[in-house]
């Protein structure tokens, strides 16, 4: 009898510790994150014009770091609505079969939109607050803010580093 009650109690713990062990764990850290996703956006900087800093803080933003049951389960990195495919999660966010395909979505979405489009004449890739601004006042989020936690995370992490060129021409040698 007691022997049956130890064994079931130590199922339990092994239960508690395995949901912990699998559910408690983010795959990615601000830092990790950071550290995968930058040549990405710098390239897609160096081709369009939108700052690194700008699309990296986005993403972090609105995927938490990569970590977001939308970013996980449909590459989505940007919260853009739209179709997808998902057999493992009800969403109304967009699928996409890669993050690569998320960011330059992101970017392509800037310049589709008549609200953005036009940041990419009035504004150089260096001037991250200009467009935080211009992104927010577009309408992109409905959050009041933002604006605020989107320049908050480029200062936090120092994010405007990767808009320097060199900085970009280092990275991919």
């Amino acid at each position: 009898m007691q022997k049956s009650l130890i064994s079931k109690w130590l199922f339990v713990v092994f239960l508690c510790f395995s949901s912990i062990a699998l559910f408690g764990q983010n795959k990615f850290t601000p830092k990790s994150y950071i550290d995968e996703h930058k040549t990405m956006a710098q390239q897609l900087m160096h081709e369009t014009g939108v700052p690194a800093s700008v699309i990296l803080a986005v993403a972090i933003h609105e995927s938490a770091y990569g970590n977001s049951r939308i970013a996980k389960h449909l590459n989505n990195h940007f919260g853009i609505k739209g179709k997808n495919n998902s057999k493992k999660i009800k969403s109304a966010y967009k699928g996409y079969s890669s993050i690569k395909e998320s960011y330059s979505d992101f970017v392509g979405l800037l310049k589709r939109r008549k609200t953005t489009v036009h940041l990419f004449d009035k504004y150089a890739f260096k001037d991250f607050s200009a467009w935080v601004n211009g992104i927010a006042r577009s309408g992109y989020s409905q959050t009041k803010s933002w604006k605020t936690h989107v320049l908050g995370t480029i200062k936090r992490y120092n994010l405007d580093q990767y808009d320097n060129i060199s900085h970009y021409s280092a990275s991919q040698k």
